[in-house]
This record gives structure tokens, sequence and C-alpha cells, in this order.
């Protein structure tokens, strides 16, 4: 069960793979102008719930330190850039991906 999540900025999307086949399409947030989200291949290194602040009910840090997928208090900003780098999901959806994936689970984010 190889896990892969595919992050498009431009679409918005998190997309959850399994051996290659597209699993579950997310809606996210990304970083704003001034705090894009970086760009290239990372991995999950951490999973922390509840991490508290804007954080929402989960934390899924990538291997570039400060970044990381997680939920958020502000379920408007879905679908926006104004994230200060991370990537923002609904916190029933980060709930149900961080169930799914395990920690070394490769994210590719593109433009």
């Amino acid at each position: 069960m190889a896990y892969s999540i595919h992050v498009s900025l431009s679409a918005h999307t998190l997309t959850l793979r399994q051996n290659g086949r597209v699993v579950k399409v997310y809606p996210i947030a990304v970083g704003k102008m001034l705090t894009r989200t970086p760009i290239g291949t990372f991995t999950i290194i951490n999973k922390a719930p509840n991490p508290g602040g804007p954080f929402g009910s989960m934390w899924l840090g990538l291997s570039k330190p400060h970044y990381g997928i997680h939920g958020t208090n502000n379920p408007a900003s879905i679908g926006k850039n104004v994230s200060r780098g991370c990537i923002r999901m609904y916190n029933w959806n980060v709930n149900e991906l961080a169930r799914l994936v395990p920690i070394g689970t490769p994210v590719y984010i593109r433009p």
C-alpha cells in the first residue's frame, strides 16, 4: 500500500494516490504571495493531533522545517492563497488523511 500525496498549488487540490491510483482529491488552501508554499518533493516526518492555535485538529509535518499539512480553524480559507506557506485542509479531511498515510509518505508539491 504505497501512498503518495500530490499537491497542485494552482488548482488548490491535494490528491492522495495509492500505487499510482487516485484515491481521493481534497480542496486545500496554500501560501499567499509573500509566503508561498514551497515547491518540491518532501516527506511526512511526524503527526501531531490537536496541535493548537490555527492548525486545526491535526498537523502532518513535512521534511522542510516549519512547513506542514494541517487543519484549520478558519474553514472559509480553503480554496484560497492565504497561509504562511503551509497546506491547509478542512479538519475532517486532514484527520482522514492522517489515518491513511504513514510517516515517510512522499509529498510532491507542484505549481
